[in-house]
C-alpha cells in the first residue's frame, strides 16, 4: 500500500484548504454510510488552477476507504491523469475517466459527485427513475438528467453521450449504476446529494406501501421558486448544512485534516 507524503508543505494556502474541505466531505460521506468499498468518488478543482484544460483536480488514492481519506492523501492530477504532487497512491480509472470529461468540458462544474448508494442505484433502476412523490423530490426532478448504461465508465468515446444527457442540468442518474451530482462549489454539490439521497430512500418507502400521491406540475414550479426562502442564505449554497457535518466528524475523528 502506498503511503502518503507531506503535500501541505509543498502547496498553496488555498490548495490546502480545499483538500482539507474535500477530505472532510469524505468522512462525512462515510459517516452517512454513503462509501463503497474503496470505490466511488468526488473530486473538487484545484483554486487557481482548475479554468482551463491543463487544470488539476483532486481526487481519492484508489486503495482507501472513504473513512481512511486525509487531506494528505488525496491526489493531485492533470485532466489528462497525470499525477501532479508525488503521490504513489493509484487512481481510479473509472473515476477519472468520467470526472475529467465534465471537469474539462463544463467551466462552471467545480466539483463532482459519484456514488452507489442503495437508494439512489436502486431509483436509477427503476422505470420512471425519480417521480415527484415527496417534499424533496419535488425539488430535484425537474433538474435531474438521465443516461443510459453502457457499462463501467472506463471508455472515453461515451463522453459525448454523456454531455448530450446531461444538457443544460447539473445532476443526473445513469440508468441501473447510480448518481452523478455537480456543482459549482463542494457544499452545493454536497447538499445536492444529499436532498437527492433522501428523495430517492423516500420513493423506495413510499412505493413499498402502496399507490403514492403524485405531486402536480404547477405546484413543483411553486416549489421551486420558494426554496431559496428556506435557505440561510442562497448565495452560500450547502455551506452551513456542510459545517454541521463538519463539526460533528471532528467531534468522531479529526485526522482527516492532517
Amino acid at each position: 500500500m502506498a503511503t502518503a507524503i507531506n503535500v501541505q508543505s509543498s502547496c498553496s494556502e488555498d490548495e490546502w484548504q480545499a483538500r482539507q474541505r474535500l477530505a472532510a466531505c469524505y468522512r462525512i460521506f462515510a459517516y452517512l454510510g454513503w462509501d463503497e468499498l474503496i470505490f466511488n468518488h468526488v473530486t473538487l478543482k484545484v483554486p487557481d488552477e482548475g479554468a482551463d484544460d491543463n487544470g488539476a483536480f483532486l481526487i481519492n488514492p484508489y486503495g482507501l476507504h472513504f473513512s481512511e481519506v486525509s487531506a494528505s492523501t488525496l491526489v493531485k492530477i492533470d485532466i489528462d491523469g497525470n499525477t501532479l504532487d508525488g503521490s504513489t497512491f493509484p487512481v481510479n480509472k473509472a473515476g477519472f475517466t468520467q470526472h475529467s470529461l465534465f471537469h474539462r468540458e463544463l467551466p462552471d462544474v467545480h466539483a463532482i459527485i459519484h456514488t452507489h448508494t442503495t437508494a439512489t442505484m436502486a431509483v436509477a433502476s427503476l422505470e420512471g427513475g425519480l417521480q415527484p412523490l415527496n417534499f424533496y423530490a419535488a425539488a430535484i426532478v425537474p433538474r435531474l438528467a438521465y443516461h443510459k448504461f453502457e457499462g463501467v465508465t472506463v471508455h472515453e468515446d461515451e463522453g459525448p453521450r454523456f454531455l448530450a444527457s446531461l444538457g443544460k442540468k447539473r445532476m443526473m442518474l445513469l440508468e441501473n449504476h447510480g448518481p452523478v451530482v455537480m456543482g459549482k462549489t463542494l457544499e452545493e454539490a454536497f447538499l445536492n446529494h444529499w436532498v437527492l439521497q433522501r428523495a430517492c430512500e423516500i420513493q423506495m418507502q413510499t412505493l413499498s406501501m402502496g399507490k403514492p400521491v403524485v405531486i402536480g406540475e404547477e405546484v413543483i414550479k411553486k416549489h421551486l421558486a420558494n426554496l431559496s426562502q428556506a435557505s440561510i442564505d442562497p448565495a452560500i449554497q450547502g455551506v452551513p448544512e456542510f459545517d454541521a457535518m463538519v463539526r460533528l466528524i471532528d467531534r468522531e475523528d479529526k485526522s482527516w485534516r492532517e
